[in-house]
């Protein structure tokens, strides 16, 4: 199967290596993986802020290189569910509506990919650790994705994985908003973490970068005994 890879802005300037691992993950299930090095920014930045008008060509180039009809696959339900659910606000009624429809139904987050078109459960890796799992809100809300990422953390050999209380509640990053309203989003980062700290995990594990970085950020400054970890570099430990 081929398989298109997109990687978002946080994953291709911060986290090079949870990239590597999901192109690791695909190509053991059996994918070949293409890259298409002109790729870049999905346009969700500008959309969020208000600039549709600065959103659509970006969005247009984004459609331009993923428009050869394979799957596209990202380490991020943010972006996917962004391209799903509101490049439709930036294409009605134009040239590229069609284009754009189709890379809607194309494009797919990494987790829900390996369970929902691989049919894929198990991908062999072992990763002794206690985890707690947080559904990112674009996973979650945008993707529906709830059941496929815990699907594939229960076969983690060495993985004793705990849900937290606050599993579906808001880490505070939302992009823009982290900035903006600074006290109210760490306020929520501190939230999410007590709830993962009560778990007594080793890790906190998500779909999406973003929300690790945030959590991340918030536990380095007050010297918690949690790491942050994205389920693609889970799934390709022990191999």
């Amino acid at each position: 199967m081929n398989v298109n890879l997109f990687i978002p802005c946080f994953v291709d300037q911060l986290f090079p290596q949870t990239g590597f691992n999901m192109v690791k993950v695909l190509e053991k299930a059996g994918c070949k993986v293409n890259y298409n090095p002109n790729q870049t920014c999905c346009g969700q930045p500008a959309f969020n802020a208000g600039f549709w008008s600065e959103a659509k060509p970006v969005a247009e180039k984004f459609i331009h290189d993923f428009s050869d009809y394979n799957y596209v696959v990202a380490p991020s339900g943010s972006c996917v569910g962004f391209v799903r659910n509101f490049y439709s606000d930036l294409f009605d009624n134009s040239i590229a509506h069609n284009s754009c429809k189709q890379l809607q139904k194309n494009i797919y987050e990494f987790t829900e990919f390996m369970v929902n078109i691989l049919q894929i459960t198990d991908v062999g890796a072992t990763f002794n650790a206690k985890a707690t799992y947080h559904d990112a809100c674009g996973a979650l809300r945008e993707c529906k994705v709830k059941e496929a990422p815990r699907k594939l953390l229960s076969n983690v050999k060495g993985l004793e994985l705990i849900e937290m209380a606050e599993a579906e509640t808001c880490c505070g990053f939302g992009g823009t908003f982290a900035v903006k309203f600074d006290a109210i989003s760490t306020a929520m980062a501190r939230n999410k973490v007590d709830s993962a700290l009560q778990t007594q995990a080793d890790y906190i594990i998500s779909t999406d970068i973003s929300c690790l970085m945030h959590m991340e950020g918030y536990i380095r400054k007050n010297q918690l005994a949690i790491q942050t970890r994205h389920i693609a570099d889970v799934l390709a430990d022990g191999w």
